[in-house]
C-alpha cells in the first residue's frame, strides 16, 4: 500500500516494510499528525506476520527535526498556557517511541541530513540505524531553552553517559562517524548507497526465521535490564522455548543435512 499524499507512506517489498515520513517542508517534524500516523502503522505492523523487518526514513533534506515547534507554540493559547496539551503530546510521543521496541520486527532507521531532538530520539529508539555520510545528530533543545529530557531517555540507553550529557548540555551536533563510534548508529555509508544498503540489511534480517527473531528481540531488551544471574536464567528459558519451535527443529536439521531450511514462517 502507498499513498503519495500521506504524511507517512508505507511501501512494501516482500517481507520488508518501509515507512517513509513525508513532510519535507517541515523537516518531517513529529507533529500530532505524524505521531498518530506512526503509532497507527506500528500497531498494524505488530500484527503483520508476513513482515519481518521495517525501515524508517524521511523525505526531503532531513530525517526528522524533532517536535513541531510551531504546533507546540499554538498550544500555549489554551487557558492553562498549554500544560495539558504538552503533557499529552510528550505522553503520546513516548508511547510511539516505545512501540518501536515492542514491535516483533527489527526496525532500522535510514538516516540522512539531520536527526535532532525527538528525531535523534527516534534513531536511538530504533533497533538498528544506518546513516549517510554528512548526517548530523543532536539533542539541541537546550539552545532554545528546552532541555531534551524525553529524548535523553533513549539517547542514554545508546551511548555513554558523559557523551550524552555533553550533547544535551552544549546543544552541539555530532557527525555520523562520531555517532557510529559512540554506538548511536550501526554504520555510515555513502549518501548514494544509503537506501540500497539499508534495504540489504533489512532483507538479510527478513531471511531469518521470524519467530526466532521475534522471541530474540523481546528477550534482548528484557535481559539487558536484569542482573547477570537473572538474565541467564531468563534467557535459558527463552532458548528452551525457541528450541521447541517446529521451524527451529527444521533449521537445525537443514544445517546438519547441508541444505536450505524449509521454514513455514507462520
Amino acid at each position: 500500500m502507498e499513498s503519495k499524499m500521506a504524511i507517512l507512506e508505507r511501501r512494501g517489498t516482500g517481507a520488508v516494510a518501509h515507512l517513509h515520513m513525508n513532510a519535507p517542508e517541515r523537516l518531517n517534524a513529529l507533529s500530532d499528525e505524524m505521531i498518530a500516523a506512526l503509532q497507527s502503522q506500528f500497531h498494524e505492523l505488530r500484527e503483520t506476520n508476513s513482515v519481518r523487518a521495517i525501515i524508517l526514513s524521511g523525505a526531503g533534506k532531513a530525517f526528522c527535526a524533532g517536535h513541531d515547534l510551531k504546533q507546540m507554540t499554538s498550544g500555549r493559547q489554551n487557558a492553562d498556557s498549554g500544560k495539558a496539551y504538552f503533557k499529552d503530546l510528550f505522553d503520546r510521543c513516548a508511547a510511539m517511541m516505545q512501540s518501536i521496541r515492542a514491535l516483533p520486527q527489527p526496525v532500522i532507521a535510514q538516516v540522512h541530513g539531520i536527526a535532532t531532538a525527538a528525531g535523534c530520539q527516534m534513531v536511538a529508539s530504533c533497533d538498528l540505524a544506518v546513516a549517510a555520510q554528512g548526517t548530523r545528530f543532536g539533542v539541541n533543545g537546550v539552545n532554545i531553552g528546552l532541555f531534551c529530557s524525553t529524548p535523553m531517555v533513549a539517547l542514554t540507553r545508546n551511548i555513554p553517559r558523559k557523551q550524552a550529557f555533553e550533547m544535551l548540555t552544549t546543544g552541539e551536533f555530532i557527525d555520523a562517524d562520531r555517532a557510529e563510534y559512540l554506538g548511536l548508529i550501526n554504520r555510515v555509508v555513502a549518501a548514494d548507497t544509503l537506501a540500497s544498503e539499508t534495504q540489504d540489511m533489512a532483507e538479510t534480517i527478513a531471511t531469518k526465521l521470524g519467530a526466532a527473531v521475534k522471541i530474540g528481540k523481546s528477550a534482548f531488551y528484557e535481559q539487558i535490564e536484569m542482573p547477570l544471574a537473572e538474565a541467564y536464567d531468563f534467557t535459558g528459558d527463552v532458548m528452551v522455548e525457541n528450541m521447541l519451535y517446529r521451524d527451529t527443529e527444521e533449521g537445525i536439521a537443514a544445517f546438519l543435512d547441508k541444505r536450505p531450511p524449509n521454514w513455514t514462517q507462520d
